[in-house]
């Protein structure tokens, strides 16, 4: 089992950021240390929402104490999320240039379609400048992956060309899979893992994945578990991540085809 820190938002009630990451990969069986960027009492769609971000010198001197006591001597794993200001995010770099030897997984969490961006342009541009170049993954959105290189992944041949260049393994979210459909995919090997698109997932799907991945699941049991766990809350408020533990944490990998044999 893995030990995953893991630098993003945190709510009271409901499941985004370390609030889905976190409990989903405790379910599994592995540790996790939680630094949070913002803490807020829910997620911010719901009408009302208290709570503030966390100074980056605050979020230091936790390293720091966490580091002093000798607990991040073990870590496995380094997954970054929600990160609201450039501090937040040189704070970052900062963290993942410490834990040389730790897997460093980047959830470059800027926005989405149609809102798009949700973070301030100067946070984007660091994640992108900055952040990026020191991660072994990436999980984009489509939007992000538009917004990170410019081009237009309207298609997994153009998603696997974007990517290129972007990091060393980039697996894109909500990837273009064909009518009906969405997924995963892995921009290096051109691994394929679709689902069925549904009209209204709980939030947290994008942060259960990122976490599974910095944990070392490979892509299709990552989405076995995924897709169990989002039939088990189609209707729910939040991910049944509790709830459904029995169900979806014992979810077989899901089959697989290559980008190139599915086109839209």
């Amino acid at each position: 089992m893995a030990h995953v820190l893991i630098l993003s938002s945190w709510v009271a009630h409901g499941h985004v950021g370390l609030s889905a990451a976190a409990p989903a990969l405790q379910a599994l069986g592995h540790t996790v240390t939680q630094l949070p960027t913002i803490v807020l009492s829910n997620h911010a769609a719901w009408p009302h929402v208290a709570g503030a971000r966390v100074p980056v010198d605050q979020l230091q001197a936790m390293i720091d104490a966490l580091d002093a006591n000798g607990w991040l001597a073990g870590v496995d794993a380094v997954l970054t999320g929600y990160l609201p200001s450039a501090d937040h995010v040189a704070l970052a770099c900062r963290l993942l240039d410490a834990l040389a030897g730790a897997r460093k997984v980047v959830d470059p969490v800027l926005g989405d379609t149609p809102k798009g961006l949700y973070i301030a342009a100067e946070a984007a541009v660091a994640i992108r400048d900055d952040l990026l170049p020191r991660a072994d993954i990436i999980t984009p959105n489509a939007f992000e992956l538009s917004w990170l290189t410019g081009r237009a992944p309207d298609t997994p041949e153009a998603a696997m060309s974007a990517a290129l260049g972007l990091g060393p393994r980039v697996l894109v979210t909500s990837a273009p899979t064909g009518d009906g459909l969405t997924g995963v995919l892995d921009c290096g090997d051109g691994m394929l893992v679709a689902t069925p698109r549904q009209k209204v997932v709980p939030n947290g799907v994008g942060d259960v994945f990122a976490g599974l991945t910095a944990a070392g699941l490979p892509l299709p049991q990552a989405m076995g578990h995924l897709q169990a766990l989002i039939d088990a809350s189609l209707g729910a408020e939040h991910l049944r991540i509790a709830e459904a533990a029995a169900d979806w944490t014992t979810a077989a990998p899901l089959p697989h085809t290559s980008a190139t044999a599915t086109k839209s």
